[in-house]
């Protein structure tokens, strides 16, 4: 999967001079929490996020009474506050990559790019919503965590088995185990009897951590 396939395509952005109040209003309205700024000639010069505007003060704060910080914080721009090394990714580079940019750099969004054309933004939120599909949490089934060992075939064993008893996968994520010999394996699948199958798989696994009807 590519971060073509889950972005927001045709991203609401906001100009530098926009002030403020006025990027907050258009944050609230259409619910979204960072918005690309785009310079006059519609080439991306920065991102500006909720937190940004919301904690934005004029360097000389300290030294203003409340009218003064009221007229300046009026005064403030999108172009004031926003990050301006902005951090993007491409339509084609695989979602997993663009996660992990996310997290590494601890930023919530990435303008996607072609060229230098904006042409869709990538948020934690759509990650999530991946996260959900990827362990089948919107779906009903048997779910189970597995602690199988790190080895070949063992996946190939496991589904196998589930498909001789009948039963659909609906769902199947593998993370990292307790230590390198081993990994957790998660599946959901449906149209199977729970006994039937914890039965014919105690023999694949080291152990069942977990049997859940979700």
């Amino acid at each position: 999967m590519l971060v073509r396939d889950r972005m927001s395509r045709h991203p609401i952005t906001v100009r530098p001079d926009v002030p403020i109040h006025e990027a907050l209003q258009i944050m609230r309205r259409e619910k979204i929490r960072r918005l690309p700024v785009l310079d006059e000639n519609d080439r991306l010069v920065g991102i500006v996020a909720e937190k940004d505007l919301l904690y934005a003060s004029p360097s000389s704060a300290k030294a203003l009474n409340v009218y003064e910080l009221q007229y300046l914080l009026a005064k403030l721009t999108v172009g004031d506050v926003m990050t301006r090394n902005v951090i993007t990714t491409t339509e084609f580079t695989p979602l997993e990559e663009a996660a992990k940019v996310m997290v590494d750099n601890k930023i919530g969004a990435l303008p996607v790019m072609r060229g230098d054309k904006l042409v869709g933004i990538i948020t934690e939120t759509d990650i999530f919503k991946v996260f959900l599909e990827l362990l089948g949490a919107r779906e009903k089934g048997l779910r189970l965590t597995l602690l199988v060992p790190e080895a070949k075939g063992v996946l190939a064993s496991l589904t196998g088995t589930i498909a001789e008893l009948g039963g659909n996968i609906i769902a199947l994520g593998t993370f990292k185990g307790e230590d390198p010999t081993n990994r957790i394996v998660t599946v959901k699948v449906e149209g199977v009897d729970k006994d039937k199958l914890l039965n014919a798989i105690r023999s694949l696994v080291l152990e069942i951590l977990d049997v859940r009807e979700a």
